[in-house]
């Protein structure tokens, strides 16, 4: 009897990224709705930091690298406007802003220094 009928090693496996991506968003958004620094940053670099790793899991970009600039951009222009458009949204603003930054940064550092191996198809 086998142990596991219907499954066979053609099948893919389940990606780990949908978990991550629901985790993100609800956590960045109490941080952002409460005005919890930590909390918002956090939550945003879980969110957008998964979102680069399912695009580049899925196929639509070749690079992490690029993926990590675009969203980064985002989140500045995102940040931007929030900084500049309301005194109590502020701190807000900042947050996203630091987010942006430290995603910008992770994404360098792991392009500078982490090599991938080349595998030929």
């Amino acid at each position: 009897m086998d142990e596991a009928p219907g499954l066979s090693d053609q099948y893919r496996t389940a990606s780990p990224w949908p978990v991550f991506v629901a985790l993100g968003i609800p956590i960045s958004e109490i941080g952002l709705l409460f005005d919890l620094f930590p909390l918002a940053v956090g939550g945003l670099l879980l969110f957008t930091g998964s979102i680069a790793g399912l695009l580049r899991e899925s196929g639509y970009v070749e690079s992490t690298m690029r993926s990590l600039v675009v969203l980064s951009a985002i989140l500045f222009a995102f940040g931007g406007a929030l900084v500049f458009t309301d005194v109590n949204l502020v701190t807000r603003g900042y947050a996203v802003i630091v987010a942006g930054a430290l995603l910008l940064v992770g994404g360098v550092v792991f392009e500078l220094f982490v090599f991938e191996q080349r595998q030929s198809i």
